[in-house]
């Protein structure tokens, strides 16, 4: 009975480990074809796992595999794959750059000089394209005190996580939604890439 019950478990984790292979694969086909450029955070995912806590949720999210398949396929589909150092970007100012301490539990980004408010996670998130594009392209952050930008983002305080200003190859005041951007990627980035990590 013993052995019946090993073998069905042991069945079951082959199973699970195929269907997110499977997703992995999906994904990062997906991101790679989609995209023009795609940065993501330098994490150490073997470092992570090593570490004495909850390793077993942070090896079953596959990020190392993840990357790596996100990586080759970036690379066989012209775009550009850029690895940012994600020091600091949870506590960068994603508007004005401005460095602001904040401990975990705060899930909220609130700038004390700008005034720009996002959720934790969109503002590491908009700090990370903009370190990519700055890695890839040598671009830098806009000047985002314009009038009309502090008018769009009165205006529309609710847009918060999901319309998210970022770096864009048009016009410096010409605000484009985060979630636009990933969706459908910046014409103008398309070169070969050179495999920078």
């Amino acid at each position: 009975m013993k052995e019946e019950q090993r073998r069905v478990v042991a069945e079951r984790h082959a199973e699970l480990k195929n269907k997110r292979r499977d997703f992995l694969h999906k994904l990062s086909n997906d991101y790679a074809r989609e995209y023009d450029l795609v940065a993501v955070e330098d994490l150490d995912a073997k470092g992570m796992v090593e570490l004495p806590g909850n390793s077993r949720n942070r090896a079953g999210a596959a990020w190392g595999t993840f990357l790596r398949m996100l990586e080759y396929k970036c690379e066989r589909e012209g775009t550009h794959f850029v690895a940012v150092n994600p020091r600091g970007t949870t506590k960068e100012c994603a508007s004005c750059g401005v460095s602001t301490e904040k401990p975990l539990w705060v899930r909220e980004h609130s700038c004390p000089v700008c005034g720009f408010v996002a959720d934790r996670d969109a503002n590491a998130a908009w700090n990370i394209l903009s370190r990519g594009i700055t890695k890839r392209l040598g671009a830098g952050r806009s000047e985002s005190t314009s009038p009309e930008r502090q008018a769009f983002w009165l205006t529309n305080e609710s847009l918060g996580d999901s319309s998210t200003p970022v770096e864009t190859a048009l016009p410096v005041d010409t605000a484009v939604s985060a979630k636009r951007v990933v969706e459908t990627g910046s014409p103008t980035l398309k070169r070969e890439p050179s495999g920078e990590r």
